[in-house]
């Protein structure tokens, strides 16, 4: 249970720097520049990286791995959507999910599951959260008229985060992992 309740936190936590990335994009960035956008997602995965490793007691450890994570996914972006366009964006955020979800399980000091459960877990993190992501994508493709709803912005982050933190996070208990029984 305590995952779940860590997991619901973190969503709400990072969708809170996300609303709060958007009203910075919207307000104050009147034309986007891939140099803030590669910060963005520095940011933004730092702050996911800080979340997972603290709940280890390896914060700085975590947010390094994060802000590496986040580069590497923004940077990727870049390169992609050259070829891809938006949908880029959708592949770098499951990426992004599968990365943390080795970081979680294998990156943060002694491991505490297999290399294959990590991957499970962040293949899991990548396809939840990926398709919540596609399914509030309409928040920046399809913005709204008057400007962003930023409670609906909250909510739809809220949303896109949730999969990821549930896959990474809920079922454990101490070294084990109770959903696949897997010690």
């Amino acid at each position: 249970m305590r995952g779940v309740i860590a997991a619901v936190a973190g969503s709400l936590l990072v969708a809170a720097l996300s609303t709060l990335g958007d009203f910075v994009w919207a307000r104050f960035i009147p034309a986007h520049r891939p140099l803030l956008g590669l910060l963005h997602g520095t940011a933004l995965c730092l702050a996911i990286g800080l979340f997972l490793g603290a709940r280890r007691r390896r914060p700085i450890r975590g947010a390094l791995a994060g802000a590496g994570i986040g580069l590497g996914a923004a940077g990727g972006y870049y390169l992609l959507a050259r070829l891809m366009g938006y949908a880029a964006m959708f592949v770098l955020w499951m990426v992004l999910w599968a990365a943390f979800g080795l970081l979680a399980g294998r990156g943060l000091g002694e491991p505490r599951s297999s290399a294959g459960e990590a991957l499970g877990r962040g293949a899991v993190a990548a396809m939840g959260s990926g398709l919540a992501f596609y399914a509030i994508s309409g928040i920046w493709t399809s913005p709204a008229p008057g400007g962003p709803d930023y409670a609906y912005h909250f909510l739809c982050w809220t949303i896109a985060f949730l999969p990821g933190f549930l896959a990474l996070l809920a079922g454990r208990q101490g070294g084990k992992d109770v959903a696949a029984g897997i010690h």
